[in-house]
């Protein structure tokens, strides 16, 4: 009996819950569909907690040792491991260890891998949905093997930071080619945003760089000899290829995890004297100088996922609301920065906070650049008719940052 559409929704939220909450809208040909509340929502509330259809760790990332659950992108080293790697200093001891929520005694590996993941649970979550169709058994560390060439293909081409990974793909191919309703997964897939043919070679081109046509032709060939299904014909087709390429650049929702977040999470809720709230903060403090200094910017476990109902929530530069991973794994809790009314549309933010700040030109230069649209939020249309033009040191700032990180491929962490 084949799947219906609610249970395949079902496998992502807690539809008795969301139902009553939200709906999912069709605004207009130019905007698409939207995300509006079905009650009032108070600031602060957990509008829904959302589990992706399908995820995956950047590539390079996993190079550099961030050992995360392959199947739910928990941090798999305790927040002790994880600040003295950061940090470069292995003697470095941490207080109130009791705190971390990492249990390596419940770590399990692919026994065909060795592919680690935080729990029997996950490791059998990932076998039954996709990783019986991508596990490489013995051939793991081989580097002729179809899959690792195009691991290997794809990280000469999309160095850190990273934006999407090819992975994300691949696990979208096997979850197909392990499901019993084959048809009801493609569907799902593709309710995400689709684009126009030319825009899908403009996000090509900006996930890829200037030599995109030839590097996604290199990519489809090696996805082809590493995945190819009879059932998927289209997806490898060059034109069906390109699409499924421009659906994950476009609706990848970026994840990111760490252990020692929670670690410091857990301090600041500690009940400590004065004295020893000020020797906590202070040595945390010092401990993210450090890593600062050792490791720059890159603290997390860093993935992305496809997330059926946040896709559905369109950008405002005044967002209502906004997405975390606070369970150290990849559940997105989209969480009210506001209240929000009934029927009123719940938009989330594709800039971060010091992007909000800049003029409405600097705003639509990312949202176009980026995205591909133009904004037309209540912010940008109260400030059509001001004198619309950045700074000479603004627009040199812009120059120099480059290429900014989409909202939907956006690293979302609470440290």
């Amino acid at each position: 009996m084949a799947a219906s559409q609610d249970d395949m929704f079902s496998f992502c939220v807690d539809t008795t819950k969301v139902s009553s909450c939200v709906e999912i809208r069709f605004i207009d040909k130019i905007k698409g569909k939207g995300l509006f509340a079905k009650k009032a929502i108070k600031k602060g509330d957990t509008i829904f907690v959302e589990r992706p259809l399908v995820s995956s760790q950047f590539l390079w990332n996993s190079q550099y040792k961030y050992k995360a659950c392959e199947y739910c992108l928990r941090a798999l080293e305790t927040a002790e491991d994880n600040a003295r790697r950061l940090s470069g200093n292995p003697g470095l001891s941490l207080p109130h260890t009791e705190l971390c929520k990492v249990r390596p005694e419940l770590h399990r590996a692919c026994p065909q891998c060795q592919v680690m993941y935080c729990s029997n649970e996950c490791w059998q979550a990932a076998a039954d949905q996709y990783h019986r169709a991508l596990c490489l058994g013995p051939s793991q560390e081989d580097p002729d093997h179809p899959v690792n060439k195009l691991k290997d293909a794809w990280r000469s081409m999309h160095y850190p930071p990273e934006t999407s990974s090819i992975m994300l793909m691949a696990r979208m191919v096997a979850t197909v080619k392990q499901a019993q309703d084959k048809d009801c997964w493609q569907k799902l897939y593709f309710q995400f945003c689709s684009r126009a043919a030319n825009e899908e070679e403009e996000i090509a081109h900006k996930l890829l760089g200037e030599k995109f046509q030839g590097q996604l032709t290199l990519l489809r060939t090696l996805f082809t000899k590493a995945l190819y299904d009879d059932h998927l014909n289209r997806w490898f087709t060059p034109e069906g290829f390109l699409s499924l390429f421009s659906l994950v650049g476009t609706n990848g929702q970026g994840i990111g995890t760490s252990s020692l977040s929670q670690w410091v999470h857990a301090c600041d809720a500690l009940e400590l004297t004065s004295q020893q709230r000020e020797q906590l903060d202070s040595f945390i403090d010092q401990l993210y100088k450090d890593i600062e200094k050792e490791t720059g910017d890159f603290l997390n476990c860093e993935g992305s996922g496809l997330f059926l109902l946040q896709s559905s929530c369109n950008h405002s530069c005044i967002p209502k609301a906004e997405a975390s991973f606070p369970n150290n794994n990849f559940l997105l809790h989209l969480s009210a920065l506001s209240d929000i009314n009934p029927g009123e549309e719940i938009c989330i933010s594709y800039l971060d906070c010091c992007q909000r700040d800049r003029s409405r030109h600097s705003r639509q230069k990312i949202l176009r650049e980026n995205y591909l649209f133009v904004c037309s939020c209540p912010k940008c249309l109260s400030q059509m008719d001001e004198l619309d033009l950045t700074s000479e040191e603004e627009e040199e700032e812009e120059e120099g940052e480059g290429e900014t990180e989409g909202d939907d491929m956006e690293e979302i962490t609470d440290v």
